[in-house]
Formats: structure tokens, C-alpha cells, sequence
């Protein structure tokens, strides 16, 4: 079943305790892309100045990823962000970012992808992700990211955009910030309150946790790796992964079954990406990867 993402692009540089990638490849459509192919045709809908150094083409060769809504800016510059990472590298510093492009106006979707069922807005102003969901004849399971900015200062197009679409993800300091509450669970509640049928809240290190509008609760551990050498992505590859997963079995919104799969597929996935910088994990990862780490996590959530 067809599955699209919008997002970001970008020329990332990062800095962990493992060293510096510099003027390396990102964004969240990026990583959501790369992660989900493994698992499903993907629909990649972004847009690049003219200034990009990276032929994204190259970048997904061999890859089931549809690059027909990529748009070049001509007279425009390419998204940044400079971050780095200390310690446990739970939290990434902002040390610089130009918005660029991103400060522009969104991409049009093509005609050939307007009849997309399986949708995924990535992080961005939640008023450009409701002009991109408009532009879609009738999807059936819309899922969006969000962050600390849009929670802050966009609330009403942020609670707007809730009541389109049919479930949202985000970190566990976003949740509290966005509800008030300590509590995750009673945050991941208040949430999907707002018109959706589910709630996802990542908590990094320490797995997810998802809420139905029925109060059904899945709580899922992070995969257990000791590589970890850059944490950027790992956010975007996890959505990856579960969207990947429930365009490829054309599950419902509503089916916990399902759902509790694609959170397991999309930790396993984004398990991989952080044990390198950028996507240098996946020129030697494949599909059997992500079964081999599914069948262990399975292992170690038996009691």
C-alpha cells in the first residue's frame, strides 16, 4: 500500500563522543525514507536548494523509494543543522541551524501521489502539514511528528492539525510539555483526547510508549545495543519503521495487534541507525538485519 512522507532534508553536521560527521546527509524524510524501504514502497516528497551536494538519487539507489516529489529550488539553500551530543546521548544540543528552504513554501505534491493512503508529516510547521495533507484525495491513516517549537508557540494549528489526522508521535518531553503532566501515561491520554486514535511517546533509551483513544497501553523497551555512536534520526527511523510495517500488512488505525508490531519494527529499525553517523549504517544493513533484532526483542519482553 502506498506510503508517503514529507520532511526535511538536510546538510547535517554532528558531533558525538565518537567524533564529527561534517556537512553530512539528514532530515527527517531522509532517515523516515531510507528506514521504511526496507519494509515498503515509499513515496519521498521534500525539496533542496540548488546548493545540495548530495545527488539523492545516488543516495537511495537500490532503494523502493519514488523520488518523482523532489523538488531542486533554483536560487535557494539547503536546510542545516549543526548538533552535538555528550555523555549518555539522550538529548541533542541545536549549536546552529539555517532553515533555508524550510522557511519557504512546501513542495506540491505530484498527481501520481495525491491517492496516497499511507501518510506520514514529518516534523515541520503543523500548518504546512495540514496545506500538504489537503492536497491528498482521501488517505486512510495519517500519522504526524512534532517538536518543542510547534508545541510552544503554534499550539491552535498544532490541536487543528490533531483532528485530521489519526495519530501523532513524539518525545517524551514534548508530551509533558504539550500536557502539563509528569505522568506519561496521563500525557499520551490527554493527547489522544484530541481526535486520534493513537498516541505514540518515544523515550530515547528507554523504548515507547503507546496510548489508544480506547485506552488499550503497549509499552515497548529500546533494543539493547551497546554501539550506539550517533543518536541523529533515530526518531525519524523508528517512524520509519513502524509506518513501514503497517503500510506493508494495510493495517487500520484502530487494530492494537498491528500497532504493537510496527512499534517492535520500528525499534528494531532505528536500533541500526544509531551504531554509525548518517546513514553509513544502512550501506551494510538489509531486511534480514531487522528480522534477526525483531526476533531477539521478541525474546527479551518473554516472561
Amino acid at each position: 500500500m502506498s506510503l508517503l512522507v514529507t520532511g526535511s532534508i538536510g546538510i547535517d553536521t554532528v558531533t558525538t563522543p565518537f567524533g564529527t560527521s561534517e556537512n553530512c546527509i539528514g532530515g527527517s524524510a531522509v532517515y523516515f525514507s531510507m528506514a521504511a524501504s526496507f519494509l515498503t514502497p515509499v513515496r519521498f516528497l521534500g525539496v533542496v536548494g540548488d546548493d545540495c551536494p548530495f545527488d539523492l538519487h545516488e543516495v537511495f539507489q537500490g532503494r523502493d523509494v519514488d523520488l518523482a516529489g523532489l523538488e531542486v529550488r533554483k536560487g535557494s539553500k539547503t536546510f542545516r543543522w549543526c548538533g552535538s551530543y555528550a555523555g549518555a546521548m539522550n538529548d541533542a544540543n541545536t549549536d546552529a541551524v539555517e532553515l533555508n528552504v524550510l522557511a519557504e513554501a512546501p513542495p506540491a505534491v505530484p498527481d501520481a501521489f495525491q491517492d496516497s493512503q499511507y501518510v506520514f508529516l514529518a516534523n515541520t510547521h503543523p500548518a504546512l502539514q495540514m496545506q500538504l495533507l489537503e492536497q491528498l484525495k482521501s488517505p486512510r491513516f495519517v500519522v504526524a511528528d512534532t517538536m518543542n517549537l510547534w508545541i510552544e508557540n503554534e499550539r491552535d494549528a498544532l490541536v487543528a492539525l490533531l483532528g485530521k489526522i489519526d495519530a501523532l508521535v513524539l518525545n517524551e518531553g514534548e508530551a509533558r510539555m504539550f500536557t502539563g503532566q509528569e505522568n506519561l501515561v496521563a500525557a499520551a491520554k490527554e493527547i489522544v483526547k484530541l481526535g486520534l486514535e493513537f498516541v505514540v511517546v518515544k523515550k530515547g533509551e528507554h523504548g515507547t510508549l503507546l496510548i489508544t483513544k480506547d485506552n488499550q497501553c503497549c509499552v515497548l523497551p529500546a533494543y539493547p545495543t551497546d554501539a550506539v555512536k550517533d543518536p541523529t534520526g533515530a526518531g525519524d527511523s523508528f517512524a520509519g519503521g513502524m509506518m513501514g510495517y503497517l503500510a506493508s500488512v494495510n493495517a487500520q488505525p484502530n487494530d492494537i495487534d498491528q500497532l504493537r508490531k510496527a512499534l517492535a519494527h520500528g525499534t528494531a529499525v532505528a536500533s541500526l541507525v544509531i551504531e554509525d553517523f548518517s546513514l553509513n549504517r544502512w550501506s551494510n544493513a538489509a531486511r534480514a538485519d531487522i528480522d534477526n533484532r525483531l526476533a531477539e526483542l521478541k525474546n527479551i519482553i518473554q516472561f
